[in-house]
């Protein structure tokens, strides 16, 4: 089992990715950031002791009804009112991964010792994460300001013992789960309800997701192009670094680098070293340009990630070495909403590019390569409708290109009147980069089919990936149903067999 303690300043982005993709795990407090939820929580008790002191969220009504002042005696069922209101999510559920890392994202933000939670609550909130019990939190009801409110609330319904949760593989009640082990439901202080719901947690999972899977797949995407550029017996000479570093953007060099890396080695390369094949069309000579910059847009939103997912975001802040407490805009996606919608564009170009690869595979004018990479076309379609799978996961990529971050719709009587749709760009987010994933897997069907046809071998490196597919992959010989191939080599990728099986053998950035 492996062992995590987080402090609220120095969780990554690689880590939240770790921890929600695997059970066999254990997170914890640090003792510093015990004694900040104590000092924090012990400064709100002291704040209603004073019936003349007005804190939003502790002691008055939320959003658009803060001006209604709560009396003492209802300060806790002010609380658990505002968990169940906002149990308002619809649609689909997030998946294990995405609210495994939402649990993570929101006790890393209240341990900070700014939210004034006590520390059963937050230990609580790991209890579910290390015991795996997964709240039940639909995916749709949030517009990425005054926090994911919705979402959240049916994590911290969860939590007080009244939601639904998915444990031991089955649907149960929180109240079951949280008894099961050991544990007690959690009973609401004061602001507690108020600190659970209110932040960018959400949207903030999903993006960290995002982003690691997007550098495995920008990998895989050099990996993928290679294969392809050597299966058409392309030319290596635009990947000559000295080009690149006529244009140094970071994300150009380190992909030359790659294919460079990559290709070392293969025949096929030395079969048509004096060809004179320069003019490769733009979706193999400019790899290393379009694919370097959508790792520009990774890069851009891994360190915007890396800011929010250890940052305080719910409100009103506590501040109890300057004995404040302050109302703020933490809350608000923006960041998040923008930087998403960036990298949706990103992804969305290395899934157009490969479209373009897959074309040329198809095409025997441009490949010398049989129709459709089948012998006995005609008789047999080969994989020409792989390619038009593609296409319609390329073409609705551009369709979820739309940035969510540039609507907004006031709500709560225009006092929430500016807002991020943060959430939506994450869900499309999430989406493109399942679509990528698709094409990849088609991609590595159709090159590893056209290098059948080529007498030489490809490089050592590229070789071992060949192999690897080929042992869930028979070569195709006549038509059969292709669905499942895709799904194997699919599963090879999202299971990290491939990239492992390149990193073993090469420095690849």
């Amino acid at each position: 089992m492996k062992k995590y303690i987080i402090d609220g300043h120095t969780l990554t982005l690689e880590e939240v990715y770790e921890i929600s993709h695997s059970t066999n795990i254990e997170v914890s407090l640090g003792d510093k950031a015990k004694k900040k939820i104590k000092v924090a929580s012990d400064y709100v008790s002291e704040l209603i002791k004073d019936p003349n002191r007005i804190v939003y969220g502790v002691n008055t009504g939320f959003g658009a009804l803060s001006n209604k002042k709560i009396p003492t005696e209802q300060l806790a069922e002010l609380q658990l009112n505002l968990i169940r209101s906002h149990c308002t999510g619809v649609g689909e559920i997030f998946s294990e991964e995405t609210t495994r890392a939402i649990l993570l994202l929101r006790a890393n933000c209240l341990i900070q010792g700014h939210s004034g939670v006590k520390e059963e609550t937050v230990q609580l909130i790991l209890d579910f994460l290390n015991h795996n019990i997964n709240p039940i939190i639909p995916r749709q009801g949030s517009v990425g300001a005054s926090g994911d409110l919705a979402p959240l609330a049916h994590m911290a319904l969860a939590l007080i013992g009244e939601g639904e949760v998915i444990y031991q593989g089955k649907k149960v009640s929180s109240s079951y789960a949280i008894h099961d082990i050991g544990k007690k439901p959690l009973v609401l202080g004061p602001k507690e309800g108020l600190a659970l719901i209110n932040g960018t947690t959400v949207m903030s999972a999903m993006g960290a997701i995002a982003v690691i899977k997007a550098k495995k797949l920008a990998t895989l995407c050099d990996v993928a192009s290679a294969m392809t550029l050597d299966a058409l017996e392309g030319s290596i000479k635009p990947f000559d670094i000295d080009i690149s570093k006529l244009k140094p953007h970071p994300g150009q060099l380190a992909v030359s680098e790659n294919l460079n890396e990559l290709l070392k080695g293969s025949e096929i390369l030395d079969s048509h070293e004096n060809c004179g094949k320069v003019q490769d069309p733009y979706s193999l000579r400019c790899i290393p340009q379009v694919h370097g910059a959508c790792r520009q847009t990774i890069n851009h939103v891994n360190d915007v990630l890396g800011i929010e997912i250890n940052s305080v975001t719910d409100n009103p802040l506590i501040f109890t070495d300057k004995n404040k407490v302050v109302s703020g805009g933490n809350f608000h996606g923006e960041a998040i909403a923008l930087a998403m919608d960036y990298l949706s564009m990103g992804i969305s170009e290395l899934n157009n590019i490969l479209e373009r690869r897959i074309e040329k595979m198809m095409n025997p004018q441009f490949s010398s390569l049989p129709a459709f990479l089948i012998e006995d076309s005609g008789l047999n379609s080969g994989l020409m409708i792989t390619h038009v799978t593609v296409a319609a996961l390329a073409s609705e990529n551009k369709t979820l290109c739309f940035p969510a971050s540039v609507d907004s719709i006031p709500t709560s009587t225009d006092k929430e009147d500016h807002v991020s749709m943060g959430i939506t760009s994450g869900r499309k987010l999430l989406r493109i980069l399942e679509n990528l994933e698709n094409s990849l897997a088609i991609e590595f069907l159709c090159n590893t089919q056209a290098l059948e046809f080529r007498k030489a071998k490809t490089s050592p490196a590229l070789q071992s990936v060949y192999k690897l597919i080929r042992k869930h992959v028979e070569p195709i010989s006549k038509d059969r149903v292709f669905a499942k191939d895709i799904e194997n080599i699919k599963s090879l990728i999202c299971n990290d067999e491939i990239l492992n099986l390149v990193k073993s053998q090469l420095q690849l950035h």
